[in-house]
């Protein structure tokens, strides 16, 4: 983190987003606080809290994106959820802390993941073990029961049989451990990746049961293999798969045991705590406005349970406590019909920072078509090319679709960026539809293949609505 400076976070982010460098501006301020403040000593850390930040602006201009990045270039516990998918405890409905449990459910899969490519050499280890053990097991001794009078008198009548026995035994074991050996070649080999074994594999149907209640464990799921301990055995069902399938669940298996789980679900919640970013959208649509009637569920009740959260307070999750004091609140909403001052007064004072981002221009669709680092051009290029077709868009052929970008966007409702795509897949619908049995293989797109396509639609208003 100590060289992702400010300048160099809004430099990341200008690889995948266009414009808007306010809010990359004040979304790199916050992380580099973060950065900042764990140089300090402990008491002062408790002390300091993220700044949260309230990004206003229509849809489809990168406001979702900019919060999705930032917590990528850090690999920090990232969350995305709808405010308006909440209501007020007490009503049917999730509440707001299912927020925290799911931002933990989140942290711990990171984690895990992150612990298990650590260990993956080791497991890969065990599963070339594992694989032979199922194929060419060793052999094991046969139990053969005792005389009786042997037992009573204590001789063996039969000592030079089992020795006998005891050595063709031993032979056994070596022939058998050179052929595993021979075994372990060919596995290394990939000689024997087709061949069908049959392996166990734990059963995941396990039921679990749901709490709906308004204390906030309505999703937590008890699971009765959980509750029950080691009183049920796991279930395990055997299945039949192809070496080279059985390998990736026989891996994910070995990683699991040398993964300490206890340590996992520690260092989760510490990282959701201290790193964790949850991005509350469509926060505009539970603004209070102006009604002549009596309170309203949806709205105000859900700002006054998502107070506490956003203030800083302890959800309590089936992995343990998890304080919210320092994870970073993006909020966004398009704020058509309402303003961030009709938010309660103490939500509105826990988001100081406000970024306004514009609507997307003619000249910002041009470079959203090209520039970024996973572009539009380059995403439709790629996937055409699978089919052995090169497209080549000509300059005028971007500009003329960016036009018509903003032409619909204007006429119609403003959709921001996510216009293109639906330009996009309407321009190259024929090429996607016939491309396994075309024979030009290079198609140029140009300015007047565009209009071919697209201008009929665009001119009719009535149409260009539900079509583009």
């Amino acid at each position: 983190m100590d060289y992702l400076t400010p300048k160099e976070i809004v430099k990341h982010l200008d690889k995948y987003i266009v414009g808007q460098g306010d809010a990359k501006k004040a979304v790199a301020i916050a992380l580099r606080n973060r950065y900042r403040r764990k140089q300090l000593s402990q008491e002062l850390q408790e002390e300091i809290f993220p700044k949260n930040i309230i990004m206003i602006g229509p849809t489809g201009v990168g406001k979702t994106e900019i919060a999705r990045r930032l917590a990528k270039l850090v690999n920090a516990p990232f969350i995305k959820i709808e405010a308006t998918k909440f209501t007020e405890v007490g009503y049917v409905g999730r509440d707001v802390e299912s927020i925290i449990r799911d931002l933990v459910e989140t942290s711990i899969r990171m984690v895990k993941t992150a612990k298990r490519e650590k260990v993956l050499k080791q497991a890969e280890k065990g599963v070339e073990d594992r694989l032979i053990d199922i194929i060419m097991p060793l052999p094991t001794k046969s139990k053969t029961s005792k005389n009786p009078l042997e037992l009573l008198f204590g001789t063996d009548a039969n000592a030079s049989d089992t020795d006998g026995q005891e050595q063709d035994f031993q032979n056994k074991v070596v022939r058998v451990k050179e052929q595993r050996e021979i075994l372990r070649n060919k596995l290394k080999r990939l000689e024997l990746e087709e061949e069908l074994i049959e392996i166990e594999v734990q059963d995941n149907t396990t039921p679990t049961l749901e709490i709906f209640s308004g204390s906030g464990m309505e999703e937590m799921g008890i699971n009765f293999q959980d509750m029950l301990g080691g009183i049920l055995p796991k279930k395990s069902k055997k299945k039949k798969l192809p070496i080279k399938e059985a390998k990736k669940i026989l891996l994910q298996q070995e990683a699991d045991k040398l993964i300490d789980m206890d340590e996992v679900v520690s260092a989760a919640i510490n990282a959701a705590e201290q790193e964790g970013i949850v991005f509350l959208d469509e926060i505009d649509k539970i603004a209070l406005q102006e009604r002549g009637h009596g309170p309203d569920v949806s709205r105000g009740g859900v700002q006054r349970d998502i107070l506490p959260i956003v203030e800083g307070s302890t959800v309590m999750t089936k992995h343990g406590p998890v304080k919210t004091d320092h994870i970073l609140f993006i909020a966004a909403g398009a704020f058509h019909t309402s303003k961030p001052s009709d938010l309660i007064p103490e939500l509105q004072g826990r988001f100081p920072i406000r970024v306004e981002l514009q609507s997307l221009t003619k000249d910002d669709f041009k470079q959203i078509l090209t520039e970024p680092k996973n572009s539009l051009i380059k995403q439709y290029t790629a996937l055409l090319e699978t089919e052995g077709i090169k497209i080549d868009f000509i300059e005028d052929a971007i500009s003329t679709i960016a036009e018509i970008g903003s032409t619909v966007n204007a006429q119609t409702e403003n959709i921001g960026a996510r216009r293109l795509h639906t330009i996009l897949e309407k321009l190259l619908e024929d090429l996607f539809y016939d491309a396994p049995e075309i024979d030009h293989k290079n198609i140029v797109i140009d300015k007047k293949f565009v209009e071919d396509k697209l201008n009929n639609i665009v001119q009719d208003q009535d149409l260009s609505r539900y079509i583009l």
